[in-house]
């Protein structure tokens, strides 16, 4: 009687977490052993979670991944760091971001969060230190050297066309 006592304490645990948020299944794991409940009993709630289809790690990915490329305008670096940390598996990341970069590409995002640090004002004409800061936002954001030198050399050299846009 009390094991299946038990069971319903950590089966409530459970879906109380799951209803206020999505979690993968390593953070849903780690605050049920955090809230005191043994492995077996883990285990099993977790085995429950899945069959019912409360626990996706694959849905739980994608809607990480979009939250973070649309809604935050991370980089893939960036989306793959915190998936990973949450437990995902590479081969779940890497599906993922596939997904989301279908609605909104990595460079796009780069070039919205671009528009968005400098209120609208035209990257052409950010000084070097500016530019820096720029550079190194996008960097934290998890985008690649490339693509951010990419944009900036692009943006500086936006001002310094001929007439004829060569």
């Amino acid at each position: 009687m009390d094991d299946e006592r038990e069971a319903g304490r950590a089966e409530a645990k459970a879906f109380r977490l799951l209803a206020l948020r999505a979690h993968s299944e390593k953070e849903l794991r780690v605050k049920l052993r955090a809230g005191g409940f043994a492995a077996g009993m883990v285990d099993r709630v977790v085995r429950r979670c899945r069959e019912l289809g409360y626990l996706d790690d694959a849905a739980f990915a994608r809607q990480r991944a979009r939250a973070l490329a649309v809604g935050r305008l991370a980089g893939d670096r960036r989306i793959v760091l915190d998936l990973r940390q949450k437990g995902i598996a590479a081969d779940l990341c890497r599906q993922a971001i596939e997904e989301v970069r279908g609605e909104l590409d990595e460079r796009e995002a780069a070039e919205r969060l671009i528009r968005k640090k400098t209120r609208g004002r035209p990257a052409s004409l950010l000084d070097e230190q500016e530019k820096a800061a720029l550079a190194r936002h996008l960097t934290g954001k998890g985008f690649p050297t490339g693509l951010i030198l990419s944009l900036l050399n692009k943006a500086g050299e936006e001002g310094f066309h001929d007439d004829d846009g060569e």
